[in-house]
């Protein structure tokens, strides 16, 4: 259960060596020549932003990009220590850092640990080289376990891997495969997520130009329950559709995005939720860094939610949830019988065992977590 009174900080680093064929994520190769004065920009508005939300607490912080870890390690001390000491950080607090094999050095690793950075997560992806190429990545199999070992040689223990399913071309036989040897690793948390193909993207324009096409989805849902099953088997807790950890290794930041708590975003892209406010930067590098020198962030979007935009988000994130969402509580929250508002649409799923109703909280059956869209779309 979070606590209300806390935050989230999000810091976003958008550097990468390469840009992924199917990434649609802020992120932008050969831009090295910004890492300084992008790094002064975000010290910037981290300071902007704890000046106007009054110094909050801070419960957890994640480092994402991009590749976080592809930039000097003295780039991401600067910015935790601007953390440090413009807010109040817990003392429990979670530090992620995102990274890729390739990227991580002995000294990356000792200084992350020195900074208080406590959690990594790692972009696997494949355990099939050739898979690897196909969809951009620039490491190998053998740079993720070298990093992996790493990682466990200087003390960290949260570590989560990546991993991606429904790949164009991928056989059911090659996700086994990454699935088995992900298992023989000393993991406690895995990301395991479908491929979608998004417009903006090389493999979008692939698929655009006829040149590329998206797995059967017979053969995505089969990846999916082999994931699912061999994770569950092996001690991992499926917590959220895509996410599965051991026990108390949850990731408790984006567990306060599924719960619809509050963060504040810095960086390029990055969005920010506080006081029914959604926001977000804009994605442009220079133009961010201009916007932050004058002490005026330059924003792509920016909501004040109604009390209906807050039922829809805690139905839709909520059920992402293993736990699912209590509707007690929510109608509470909301001034609200939620259960008497919804009930067509709830017997409605009841009925195409997509949900179940166990007393007042409403959760996916394994059916549900198969057909999520088909579910959310009744709450929107």
């Amino acid at each position: 259960m979070r606590n209300r009174d806390q935050i989230s900080l999000y810091i976003h680093i958008p550097f990468c060596s390469q840009k992924c064929y199917y990434c649609d994520f802020p992120s932008y190769p050969g831009m090295e020549g910004y890492w300084s004065a992008y790094t002064d920009a975000l010290v910037s508005e981290l300071v902007l932003k704890a000046e106007e939300y009054n110094v909050p607490d801070v419960a957890t912080i994640f480092i994402g990009g991009g590749t976080p870890s592809l930039i000097p390690s003295e780039h991401i001390s600067r910015i935790l220590e601007a953390v440090y000491k413009h807010y109040k950080v817990s003392p429990h607090c979670e530090t992620t850092i995102e990274s890729n094999p390739g990227t991580l050095t002995d000294e990356k690793l000792r200084d992350y640990k020195d900074l208080g950075i406590n959690r990594l997560s790692i972009g696997l992806q494949a355990c099939q080289d050739e898979i690897l190429k196909r969809i951009g990545r620039i490491h190998t199999y053998d740079d993720f376990k070298f990093a992996l070992n790493l990682a466990q040689k200087h003390g960290f223990v949260n570590i989560n891997a990546d991993i991606i399913f429904g790949i164009p071309d991928q056989t059911l036989a090659q996700w086994m495969d990454t699935v088995e040897k992900v298992l023989t690793f000393d993991l406690t948390h895995i990301s395991c997520y479908s491929m979608k193909i998004e417009e903006d993207t090389v493999f979008g324009k692939l698929k655009s130009a006829g040149q590329l096409e998206e797995v059967e989805d017979e053969l995505d849902r089969q990846m999916y329950h082999y994931a699912v099953d061999a994770f569950c088997k092996e001690g991992f807790y499926q917590y959220e559709i895509s996410n599965f950890s051991k026990p108390d290794f949850r990731c408790r930041h984006n567990m306060n995005y599924w719960e619809r708590g509050e963060y504040l975003g810095a960086g390029a892209g990055a969005h920010s939720f506080m006081r029914n406010r959604r926001f977000a930067n804009i994605s442009d590098v220079p133009e961010y860094i201009k916007g932050i020198e004058k002490r005026r962030p330059v924003l792509s979007e920016d909501d004040n939610l109604s009390r209906e935009d807050g039922i829809t988000e805690s139905l839709i994130l909520g059920l992402r949830l293993n736990e699912g969402v209590d509707l007690a509580k929510l109608s509470r929250e909301f001034g609200i019988d939620l259960e008497n508002r919804y009930k067509e649409k709830i017997n409605k799923l009841l009925s195409q065992n997509l949900v179940e109703l166990q007393g007042t909280v409403l959760r996916l059956t394994s059916k549900g977590m198969d057909l999520a869209n088909r579910v959310l779309i009744e709450f929107i």
